[in-house]
C-alpha cells in the first residue's frame, strides 16, 4: 500500500536533523506513516541516527553528520517509508477518568452555546469517541488525540490563556488533548482528569504512547479529588483494558 502513496518530502532541519514529511495537513492516515516509519527505525536502526520524534504528520530524524551524511540518510529514510508497514502489536487500550464542566471545565457551557446545544450532549458526545493518541508534544505529556466527533470540531479561542490547569482536557480544531502539567493553551477546556500522563520519579514516566487508544469515563468532582491525592502519590488512575 505504502508504495501507492506519494513519498514524503525531506527537509534539513538544522545541521543534525531531518524532517520527514508526509502530509501538510493532519490527518490519521499520515500519522500513520509516521509512527509506521518511527517503527521501521526502531527495529532496525540506522547507524548515526540517534533519536526519532513523531509527529502528527512529520518524523523528525536527529543523526550524527560524523556517521551519516543528510544525502545518504535521506535515501534511507526513503526506502524505509516506501516498504509496506510493519505489523503492529495489539494496540493498548485506556479508560481514563474526567470531571466535566463547573471549575473543572470551564468552557464547557460556551462550547454548548456555540454549538447549539446542551452541555450534557457535548460531554455524552466526548465520553462516546474512540480516541487514538496521535502524538506526544508541546509540553511533556501532552497527548493530542485524533478522533474527535465532528460535530465537536471547532476554532481554537481567539484569545488563549497564559495558564490552564494540569490534567485539562480540551477541544481545539479537529483534535481533543490531555494536557499534563499547567500551561498555556488556546483550546477549549471541557474538564480534568486526575491521570499523570506524565511524572518524572514515577515507571513508566509517560504514561501514553503513539498509536494507544483512548476513552473517556465521566466522573464526578468527589471522585476527582480522591483520583488526584491517589495519582500525586504515584497511583495510575487510567485503566488499561487492553494491551
Amino acid at each position: 500500500m505504502a508504495a501507492t502513496l506519494s513519498p514524503p518530502r525531506l527537509l534539513p532541519s538544522g545541521d543534525a536533523a531531518i524532517t520527514v514529511e508526509f502530509s501538510r495537513h493532519i490527518d490519521d492516515a499520515a500519522n500513520q506513516r509516521v509512527l509506521a516509519l518511527d517503527r521501521a527505525l526502531a527495529s532496525g536502526p540506522v547507524e548515526g541516527v540517534t533519536e526519532t520524534v513523531p509527529t502528527y504528520r512529520s518524523l523528525l530524524v536527529h543523526y550524527d553528520p560524523c556517521q551519516i551524511g543528510f544525502d545518504e540518510l535521506g535515501e534511507r529514510l526513503l526506502a524505509l517509508a516506501d516498504r509496506p508497514a510493519l505489523p503492529t502489536a495489539r494496540a493498548r487500550r485506556w479508560r481514563i477518568p474526567a470531571t466535566y464542566g463547573g471549575e473543572h471545565g470551564i468552557d464547557l457551557e460556551d462550547v454548548a452555546k456555540a454549538l447549539h446545544t446542551t452541555p450534557e450532549d457535548i460531554v455524552a458526545r466526548h465520553v462516546a469517541g474512540d480516541y487514538r493518541v496521535a502524538m506526544i508534544g508541546f509540553t511533556p505529556g501532552w497527548s493530542y488525540l485524533s478522533g474527535l466527533d465532528k460535530f465537536l470540531h471547532m476554532p481554537r479561542r481567539q484569545n488563549p490563556r497564559l495558564l490552564t490547569p494540569a490534567g485539562t482536557i480540551s477541544i481545539g480544531g479537529v483534535q481533543t488533548g490531555i494536557q499534563c502539567i499547567a500551561g498555556p493553551s488556546g483550546w477549549h477546556l471541557l474538564g480534568r482528569t486526575a491521570v499523570r500522563t506524565y511524572q518524572l520519579h514515577r515507571n513508566p514516566t509517560f504514561l501514553l504512547e503513539p498509536g494507544d487508544r483512548v476513552t473517556f469515563s465521566a466522573v464526578d468532582a468527589k471522585t476527582f479529588a480522591e483520583q488526584d491525592r491517589a495519582a500525586e502519590s504515584g497511583e495510575v488512575i487510567a485503566e488499561l483494558i487492553e494491551s
